[in-house]
C-alpha cells in the first residue's frame, strides 16, 4: 500500500493517535444510519479520502487512494441501489496514481479529479473521464514553478475553465493556485500559475480546492503560513490576480490549519473549518461574512473532540441555511461523527447525527457529505469489515 501524501499522512497519523484515547459521551446512536458499500481494498478500491459528486439520476462518483486493478487507486459509482462499479482503475503511470480529492461533473457528464502522484512527470495530474469511462490526462505537474502534489478537488467555472490547487511546488515551494484553460481548436488545455505561495504571510500548502464569489474572485484557504504560521483565508481578484489575506489563524478562539474547503450560501457568506483550535479545542467551524468591501470572521462552533477534528474536506449546505459536516476521530468512540449546524438567529445549534464505532461501520471520515433526497451520504477512509473503508448514508 503506498503511504498518504504529507497532509493527510500527518492527519491520519494523528487520528491513530487519538483513537486511543475515550472520549465524553455523545448523544445515542442515530437509528437512520447505514452501510452503503463496504470497500475490500481489491478491485473496488479503497481508502477514500473524499466525498461525492451526484448526477441527474441519483448516482453518486467518488475516488478512492489505493486498490483498484493496478493499487494505485480509482474512481466508483455507487448506483442508488448501493451497487459500487469501478468507473477507471490508475494504473500509477503517465495516466496518474492515488487520488485524494473528490470528482466534479460537467454538463455532459464527464467527470474530472486530481491524483497527486504519477503523471509524466511523477507529481501528479489533472484528468477527465468521459462518460463512456475514457481517461485523458489534461496536465502532468512537473514538480516545479508549475506546482505538485494536487490534494483538492477541482473547480469548474464556464466553459473550459478549471481551476485547483497544489500543495508543493510553485516559485517557492510552498504551493500554488492554477487554472487550466481549454483550447476549444486544438482541444488542448494550458496552465496558468494565479499565485505561488511563499510560506511566509502569504499562507503555504492549500490542501483544498477554491471557491468563486458572483464577481469570479477566487476564495480558499492555506493549511499553514500566514503572519501567526497557522494558515490562512485568501482572495485572488479576478483583475490581477492580486492575493489578498482575509484572516490569518492565530490558534486561539478562531482555530488553527484550515484543510476544508470554503463553501458560500445563497446570501455570499462563506464557510469553512480549522482542524486544531477553537474555543474547545478540537477545531472550529466558521463562516466568512461580507460587509461592504471588507469580511468579518465569526467562529460559529468549536469541537471539543481531542486533537485534529473538525471537517477535513468541507461542508454540504441545504436550502434553509444548515451545514453538514463530518470530523474524523472524536465523537463517543474516537472514530468520528456525522453532525448538523443550523443557524437560529445569531448563534448557531449543533446536532450529532452519528457517531462511528470503529466497527463494520467505517472509522474516521475525512469526506465532505452530499446531500440527495432525504439523506446524506459519505465516505470513511478505514474500518468496515475489510478496514479499509465505507460508503454511509444517514437519513434526515
Amino acid at each position: 500500500m503506498k503511504s498518504l501524501s504529507s497532509a493527510a499522512a500527518s492527519i491520519f497519523a494523528s487520528a491513530l493517535i487519538v483513537g486511543s484515547f475515550a472520549l465524553a459521551s455523545s448523544p445515542a446512536q442515530a437509528q437512520t444510519f447505514n452501510v452503503v458499500y463496504t470497500f475490500t481494498g481489491g478491485s473496488d478500491g479503497g481508502r477514500p479520502l473524499d466525498g461525492f459528486i451526484a448526477d441527474s439520476a441519483g448516482n453518486l462518483y467518488a475516488t478512492g487512494f489505493y486498490g483498484g486493478a493496478y493499487g494505485d487507486g480509482v474512481v466508483f459509482k455507487i448506483a442508488p441501489s448501493g451497487a459500487e462499479s469501478v468507473v477507471y482503475s490508475f494504473a500509477g503511470g503517465t495516466d496518474g496514481a492515488n487520488p485524494e480529492g473528490g470528482v466534479i461533473l460537467d454538463k455532459s457528464d464527464n467527470l474530472y479529479g486530481t491524483t497527486t502522484a504519477g503523471g509524466a512527470y511523477g507529481a501528479g495530474t489533472v484528468f477527465e473521464i468521459s462518460s463512456t469511462g475514457q481517461e485523458s490526462i489534461l496536465y502532468s505537474f512537473a514538480g516545479g514553478k508549475d506546482g505538485s502534489a494536487p490534494e483538492g478537488a477541482l473547480t469548474l467555472q464556464g466553459t473550459g475553465y478549471l481551476y485547483g490547487t497544489t500543495t508543493g511546488g510553485g516559485t517557492k515551494g510552498d504551493g500554488t493556485v492554477f487554472r487550466l484553460t481549454l483550447n476549444k481548436k486544438t482541444g488542448k488545455w494550458t496552465e496558468k500559475i494565479l499565485h505561488s505561495f511563499a510560506g511566509t504571510t502569504d499562507g503555504s500548502a492549500p490542501v483544498a480546492g477554491v471557491a468563486f464569489d458572483k464577481s469570479g474572485n477566487v476564495y480558499g484557504t492555506a493549511s499553514a503560513g500566514g503572519t501567526y504560521g497557522y494558515g490562512t483565508i485568501f482572495e485572488l481578484e479576478k483583475s490581477s490576480w492580486k492575493e489578498i489575506t482575509l484572516h490569518d489563524f492565530q490558534d486561539g478562539d478562531d482555530g488553527a490549519v484550515p484543510y476544508a474547503a470554503l463553501i458560500s450560501d445563497k446570501s455570499g457568506n462563506f464557510y469553512g473549518a480549522a482542524t486544531e483550535g477553537g474555543s474547545a479545542g478540537g477545531g472550529a467551524v466558521f463562516q466568512l461574512k461580507p460587509s461592504g468591501t471588507s469580511w468579518t470572521f465569526n467562529a460559529i462552533y468549536s469541537n471539543p473532540g481531542w486533537g485534529i477534528s473538525g471537517s477535513f474536506r468541507s461542508f454540504t449546505i441545504d436550502a434553509s441555511g444548515n451545514l453538514y459536516g463530518t470530523t474524523h476521530c472524536d465523537g463517543e468512540y474516537s472514530s468520528g461523527t456525522v453532525y448538523e449546524l443550523s443557524p437560529s438567529g445569531s448563534s448557531w445549534n449543533f446536532t450529532s447525527l452519528y457517531n462511528f464505532t470503529g466497527g463494520s461501520d467505517g472509522q474516521y471520515s475525512f469526506s465532505n457529505p452530499v446531500l440527495v433526497g432525504n439523506k446524506l451520504y459519505g465516505t470513511t477512509n478505514v474500518g468496515g469489515a475489510n478496514g479499509v473503508g465505507v460508503v454511509w448514508s444517514v437519513t434526515l
